[in-house]
């Protein structure tokens, strides 16, 4: 056969473990895993002493273009998917937020689309939203336009003065927009925390002169969790609807959501690598650029964290990739700052740090956690693993490689992240898409935009 590309000497993450093989690419899948690939004329990547895995599939992204006059210098596609192939990241599943308008209908995900048309990097599927205003028509039209799966928030979303933004459910919402999307087979994805009690204990703190992020912290204490996961079991059970709890921030929602798994509920969690990573007692010296909700838990939780990401209690790790412009975390009010954290560029390179070299993690769980569960659980036919067939999207990562974040090596829009300035022990070698270098750490991000939207 002859191939487009041969990767070779590399240490490559099968699905059955991993071993030292040769990865033949023809458009764009996956042709050929062997030993001594005859590369003809095709291409070679020699990956000697570098990890082959699947390119990670980054189950939570925020890019807010279309934006209008209020959002257009946050983040765009060619910046978002740009951080994207240099972290390593093929694919990922963008939030129907924080766009202007939200993805709520088949006019908005058109608009959407249309805004990133010859942008992208790297692949992206889109969630629909679920909002008390699209109930009438708003779902099904969604589900005809191509979304893999709904977003809702039980907790307070979005800015109501912003027409077309997004905005959570109330309980009749939830109730009747999962009964609609059971129809469609799709996975409702939530964002659980108990908005009336963590608003109002925001405010409480703000009377009393809080502004630390430690303050914060304390306002969305672990129980505003717990209560709205359980309020999504019961309706789960209820209407027979997929639902998924994203950016899961405490062990004790993990386990809930576990144990309802394990008695007939399809629900499954994620967490963030910002959640394995900080800690509460150091935000105040970070400042507000790591403010996120739910918040950043005490430096006691963190083990308990890996524990249920090592037992498999947590399905992916994501990004949750929300920026948003510097003047927004210029403060120092942090229930004023923007909630939201600028990650993508750093997740492969710090999970395998963290997970992988600094705790012992397999190289197939690490690739589990980082693309073949996401693309199993949301179904992306192709991706996520390296078998024959599948799309040949790969990540290249050196190990071993300890190196420094600096601002002006990230390609966001707005060059601002908690990473910066820390070090992380492992780097991403290559990105590789359906075949073709998006990305070297030779010759920097590639200006061919072939990544694609999924409809």
């Amino acid at each position: 056969m002859a191939f487009d590309l041969v990767i070779k000497n590399g240490l490559v993450i099968l699905p059955g473990g991993e071993k030292n093989v040769d990865i033949g690419v023809k458009d764009g899948k996956i042709a050929a895993i062997g030993t001594d690939i005859d590369a003809g004329e095709a291409r070679v990547t020699d990956a000697e002493g570098l990890i082959v895995s699947p390119g990670m599939i980054d189950a939570h992204v925020h890019i807010s273009e279309p934006g209008g006059s209020i959002r257009d210098h946050w983040e765009g596609y060619d910046t978002g998917t740009r951080a994207s192939a240099k972290g390593g990241v093929t694919s990922f599943i963008e939030m129907p937020l924080n766009q202007i308008p939200a993805t709520v209908d088949e006019e908005s995900i058109n608009k959407k689309f249309a805004a990133g048309e010859d942008k992208l990097s790297v692949d992206v599927y889109s969630y629909g939203g679920l909002v008390p205003f699209n109930l009438e028509g708003g779902i099904q039209e969604l589900d005809e336009n191509g979304v893999v799966a709904y977003k809702a928030f039980v907790a307070t979303a979005g800015d109501r003065a912003i027409e077309g933004d997004f905005m959570n459910v109330d309980d009749y919402s939830l109730y009747e927009g999962m009964r609609q999307i059971a129809k469609t087979g799709k996975i409702l994805s939530i964002h659980a925390e108990n908005g009336p009690i963590t608003d109002k204990l925001g405010q409480l703190a703000q009377e009393r002169g809080e502004k630390s992020l430690a303050a914060y912290v304390d306002s969305r204490p672990v129980f505003t969790e717990i209560e709205p996961i359980q309020k999504i079991i019961l309706f789960a059970r209820e209407t027979g609807c997929r639902v998924h709890i994203v950016h899961v921030a405490c062990a004790e929602g993990v386990d809930l959501i576990n144990e309802a798994a394990n008695d007939g509920v399809d629900i499954t969690c994620e967490t963030c690598t910002h959640y394995l990573y900080f800690y509460k007692e150091e935000l105040d010296d970070i400042g507000p650029v790591v403010k996120c909700s739910p918040p950043i838990r005490e430096k006691s939780r963190l083990e308990g964290m890996w524990e249920r990401v090592f037992d498999g209690k947590v399905m992916f790790v994501t990004s949750d990739h929300s920026p948003c412009t510097p003047d927004l975390k210029d403060t120092d009010d942090a229930f004023k700052a923007w909630g939201g954290i600028s990650g993508i560029q750093n997740n492969v390179d710090m999970l395998f740090d963290e997970a992988v070299q600094k705790r012992g993690m397999s190289l197939v769980q690490f690739s589990d956690i980082i693309a073949t569960n996401v693309a199993a659980r949301f179904e992306l036919e192709g991706k996520g693993r390296i078998e024959v067939g599948y799309d040949a999207d790969f990540v290249l990562i050196k190990g071993d490689s300890p190196y420094t974040v600096e601002k002006e090596e990230l390609e966001y829009r707005n060059k601002i992240s908690p990473y910066i300035g820390r070090e992380i022990g492992a780097q991403v070698a290559g990105t590789i898409l359906r075949g073709e270098e998006i990305y070297s750490l030779e010759n920097g991000v590639s200006n061919v935009k072939i990544g694609k939207f999924y409809k």
